[in-house]
């Protein structure tokens, strides 16, 4: 059954409505499709752009909706628990307009951020490097100044939408002077010299392309550059907070869905004269996954009220971050085990499911990065 929320205003009850219909009329037929053939869902994300469902946590004033990190979260989730792949890439590209939202300057921000938000042009973002990926002050792209326009050389690795978004947010290197040395451009995918590598072959979210952008000899206009130069890796890690919670969201609706699954079957399925739920080993299993859902989900809307109060959540974002990720990844692997051997086929989704997983612990910082940045902050 669908989660249970207790929205803000009648308004997010009513966009909750609206994307369970939305999910239930254009993913839920054709996930399993996505998932098996690896199609990038383009048209998807379109029709959420244009419900308004990719501009939530933005004003209205730029086109956005104007809708709190509490509402946006729970919207993401919905998403998510049908197809994790969906909603990791509306993560991404909210993420992707941060930089230009909270860095570009007036006139950059009218020019290009109402179509970016309206969906009609889709987002990716390339901060990491095969080299450096914890470590993003390691990197090597680089980006020259040339008159009116910078060029950019080098290689981001692990870009959702990689090859398929209409816009890259890229972080490049500018100096030698470490993470300080760091600039952030907003580059065209239709830029002379961008290209995508071949996708990646990955063990989960094939409905989500994953390739390594190349930049060589990229010309990027200066008035493409997000911020003085220099400021790419403090507009980077700013976005990353956000993206944590974007993740989490994601970490817990792919829970809801496991869950829901392994309910469904657990009713159903009769061993010993009755529905398995009713047997007290498998009906414990099921209450520690739906009590793990429901932390998680308390975890992240903690984090997102600190964020939309304007109060500092770095430390709760990493915390959330990583409770709802290994709780997903618990959930998921249990409903594998709900559904016995059943599970173990590709005639059920929880296999899929118990994927997906996986890499939500390793993606926008992995645990171990998160476990740091918490104990750093207790330091403090």
């Amino acid at each position: 059954m669908p989660a249970i929320r207790l929205m803000p205003s009648d308004e997010s009850s009513d966009l909750i409505a609206l994307t369970r219909d939305i999910v239930a009329k254009e993913l839920t037929p054709k996930v399993a499709q996505i998932e098996a053939s690896a199609e990038f869902p383009r048209e998807v994300f379109r029709t959420l752009g244009r419900a308004g469902l990719l501009s939530l946590p933005y004003p209205e004033e730029v086109g956005g909706g104007g809708q709190s990190y509490e509402v946006y979260l729970q919207v993401l989730e919905e998403i998510a628990a049908v197809s994790a792949s969906v909603g990791v890439g509306v993560s991404v590209h909210a993420l992707s307009c941060f930089g230009l939202f909270t860095a570009g300057t007036d006139e950059q921000r009218q020019r290009w951020l109402p179509e970016m938000l309206s969906g009609e042009l889709l987002g990716a973002y390339c901060l990491s490097e095969a080299h450096a990926g914890s470590d993003p002050a390691a990197m090597r792209t680089r980006a020259v100044r040339d008159g009116d326009s910078y060029v950019l050389n080098g290689a981001k690795a692990w870009t959702t939408h990689g090859g398929q978004a209409d816009f890259y947010k890229v972080m490049a290197r500018t100096s030698d002077d470490g993470g300080r040395g760091i600039s952030c451009f907003l580059v065209p995918a239709d830029t002379p010299g961008l290209s995508a590598d071949n996708p990646e072959q990955k063990m989960g979210l094939m409905g989500s392309t994953t390739a390594t952008m190349l930049f060589d000899d990229a010309r990027v206009p200066a008035e493409r550059r997000l911020g003085d130069e220099g400021q790419g890796l403090p507009i980077a890690l700013a976005g990353l907070d956000s993206g944590r919670l974007g993740i989490a969201a994601v970490a817990t609706g792919l829970a809801q869905g496991a869950l829901d699954a392994a309910v469904a079957y657990a009713k159903e399925r009769q061993a010993f004269g009755k529905a398995i739920i009713d047997h007290q080993g498998l009906g414990f299993v099921l209450a520690d996954m739906a009590a793990a859902v429901e932390s998680a989900r308390a975890t992240y809307l903690a984090a997102a009220r600190l964020k939309d109060a304007g109060q500092p959540f770095s430390r709760q974002a990493s915390i959330a971050k990583l409770v709802c990720t290994d709780n997903a990844m618990k959930v998921t692997t249990d409903a594998v085990q709900v559904f016995g051997g059943a599970g173990y086929t590709r005639d059920f989704p929880v296999e899929r499911y118990m994927r997906e997983a996986k890499v939500m612990q390793i993606f926008e910082g992995t645990n171990q990065i998160q476990r740091l940045v918490i104990a750093r902050d207790l330091a403090r």
